[in-house]
Parts: C-alpha cells; sequence; structure tokens
C-alpha cells in the first residue's frame, strides 16, 4: 500500500513536496551548498583576520610638531618636513603654533600624538593611550629611533590614558563586538525559530518590535558590565547604554533584512560582513593607521568598527567621532527596518510558528 509519505506528500498537510535529490545516501545538494559555504567563511575568516593583522605597519599617522618658545622661525616646519619624509610614509606631520592648540587636536581626535620640540635637545611625544595603544607605541618607537639618529632624547608622556581597568584601551572593542554578536545572533534565532520571511507587515513590526526590546535589555547590560560590575568606564551610563541599545538594533534589524531576502544564506552573510570583515577591520588590537589599506578603509563603515571608534569617544574624548559613528549604525537599523517590511510576506515565504 503506498501512503502519503510515500507520494511525496507531507504528512497532516497534504501539501506536495518534490522528493530531494541526494548526491549520495543521505547526502542533498543542499547541505553540500550550505558545507562549502562554511567552509568559504572559515577561509574567509583566517584570510581577513591574518592578513589584517600579520603585518602591523603604520600608514600616515596624524602628529602634530610644535616648535619650543624662541626657537627660530621655520624650526618646526624642518622637523615636520623630515618626518614626512620618512621612508614608508608613516607619518602624517602638521605644523601647530602652540602646545596648547596641539593638545586641543590630540583630545579632539584630530591627531594622534604631539611631538613637541625641545630647545637643548630634549623632545617630549604626547599621546592618548585611550586611542589605542598600539598607535602610542608605535610613535614612541619610531620617534625615539628618529630622536637617536638626531643625537636627540625622547620622553612619551600619555596625557589621555585609558583607565586603570581598560588595558590598551582595548575594553571598548570587546564591548562593541558583544553588542554586535548579539544583535545578529538574537536576529538568527528568531529567523531560524519562526521562518525567515514574516507573512504580513503586521507581523514584521512584531518582530521588529522583539528586536528592539531586547536592543535596550543588551544596551543596559553592557553599560552595568563595564560600569557598576566591573568598573571599568567610569559615568556615561545611559549615554553609553542608549549607543548599545543602537548598536544592537542596526546589526540585528539588517540581519533579519539581510534573511528576509536570502534566507538562511542571511546567516551567513551577517557572519561575513560584521565578524570576518567587521572585527579585524574594527581598530581594537591595531587601530586603523596600523592596517591595511583594505581593512582600514572600510572598518569606520562597518558596526563593529564604528562601535569602537564612537565607544572610546564617549568615554574618553568628550564625544568626538560618537556622532558620525551613530549616523553610520542608524543607517544599518533605517536599512534593515525598511527591507524587512519590504519584503514581509513576500510569495514563497516559509510559514511561522510563534513569534511573526
Amino acid at each position: 500500500m503506498t501512503t502519503a509519505t510515500d507520494e511525496g506528500t507531507r504528512p497532516g498537510t497534504g501539501r506536495h513536496e518534490a522528493p530531494r535529490r541526494e548526491l549520495l545516501p543521505g547526502v542533498t545538494r543542499r547541505s553540500v551548498v550550505l558545507v562549502v559555504g562554511v567552509l568559504l567563511l572559515q577561509l574567509g575568516f583566517v584570510l581577513s583576520y591574518v592578513g589584517a593583522f600579520h603585518a602591523p605597519t603604520p600608514r600616515q599617522i596624524p602628529v602634530a610638531v610644535v616648535a619650543p618658545g624662541g626657537a627660530p622661525a621655520g624650526t618646526a616646519r624642518q622637523a615636520a618636513d623630515r618626518l614626512n619624509a620618512l621612508d614608508g610614509d608613516p607619518l602624517h606631520v602638521r605644523v601647530v603654533g602652540s602646545e596648547a592648540a596641539a593638545r586641543d587636536l590630540l583630545a579632539d581626535r584630530e591627531v594622534d600624538g604631539v611631538l613637541v620640540l625641545g630647545a637643548s635637545g630634549q623632545d617630549t611625544l604626547l599621546v592618548a593611550g585611550a586611542g589605542g595603544g598600539a598607535v602610542s607605541s608605535t610613535l614612541t618607537e619610531l620617534f625615539t629611533q628618529v630622536d637617536a639618529s638626531q643625537q636627540r632624547t625622547l620622553t612619551t608622556d600619555d596625557v589621555l590614558p585609558a583607565a586603570r581597568g581598560d588595558a590598551r584601551g582595548l575594553s571598548s572593542f570587546y564591548l562593541a563586538v558583544g553588542w554586535v554578536v548579539g544583535g545578529y545572533l538574537v536576529a538568527s534565532i528568531i529567523g531560524v525559530s519562526n521562518g525567515s520571511v514574516p507573512r504580513t507587515r503586521a507581523r514584521a513590526a512584531v518582530r521588529l518590535g522583539a528586536l528592539a526590546a531586547y536592543a535596550v535589555v543588551s544596551g543596559i547590560g553592557g553599560a552595568i558590565i563595564t560600569g557598576p560590575v566591573l568598573g571599568v568606564f567610569d559615568g556615561h551610563f545611559w549615554t553609553l547604554a542608549a549607543f548599545g541599545a543602537l548598536v544592537v538594533l542596526a546589526v540585528g534589524a539588517f540581519t533579519t533584512a539581510l534573511q528576509v531576502w536570502t534566507g538562511l544564506v542571511g546567516i551567513g552573510l551577517a557572519i561575513l560582513l560584521f565578524v570576518v570583515l567587521g572585527n579585524p577591520s574594527a581598530g581594537g588590537a591595531y587601530p586603523a593607521r596600523l592596517l591595511p589599506p583594505f581593512w582600514a578603509g572600510i572598518g569606520p563603515w562597518l558596526p563593529p568598527g564604528a562601535a569602537t571608534g564612537a565607544i572610546r569617544g564617549i568615554v574618553y574624548f568628550g564625544g568626538a567621532g560618537a556622532g558620525g559613528a551613530a549616523l553610520v549604525l542608524a543607517a544599518y537599523a533605517v536599512a534593515g527596518l525598511g527591507l524587512t517590511f519590504l519584503g514581509a510576506g513576500r510569495r514563497g515565504s516559509a510559514t511561522e510558528p510563534g513569534l511573526a
């Protein structure tokens, strides 16, 4: 006797399904495609991380040079010209009229270091360790070598250091990564559990509303952990919480949209965008000035990099750079929300038990 299942009909639905073609016993074409996709993501992960970090090299690090009081006219300009002529173009040096003005540039994140020339051959390098310890160390090493070649000495002064509990300024990066991971994971779980495509726009609104609520809780949670719990960051609690909610919403909404339009592949695309490309270009272990041009170029336009830079700006630099990063993340959120609503109810969408 032939059963409905034998004829390719799903039991209890009356819906006919074409039999799946197996390349080998138990191995379908779809499973092969998915495994190949995972392999490509894995190799892409290795290529991206090793490519970004295997040979950090300074490239056009912005630096200000200040001449000592009473120095002959052109002293600072001559020093700047010599530094700009270094092999490999590691620095982009400008002359500033006073140390106070140069310090303002450092606090506004317009330069990464200030070289104050000393009248007696004792120079001082001002750095902001809160912006990333790797850049400060690189500048110290570079200027020490330059001064030694000119029979001068160098003292480094970290005028904007990272907090005591924020070793090398990396906590901003890890907080950003935590928020990003939460955003794409929760969106992926909702999509896998309930179908990639909401059947109606009302259901899409419920799904995105749940994501927004999760984002708010996640933002507050991250601020609590890095603030009251661990004492890494002092103050800025509600600013960090609000910004964290934006990060999670932006990543989650964009991941949801990717799933709406590409199905299960959207999860892989989210991992490619936010992990394979986003994390090594975020400016965590090595800020953009030490990364190869490709990673340095894409970093500020991907959520991990935008979030890392903004958190450092909020905590250490009076908000410098946070506004532009917030606009980048808002663009991801708006695109994700819009594309999700646009794709809701498309023909061929998956059925959705439970949460819209």
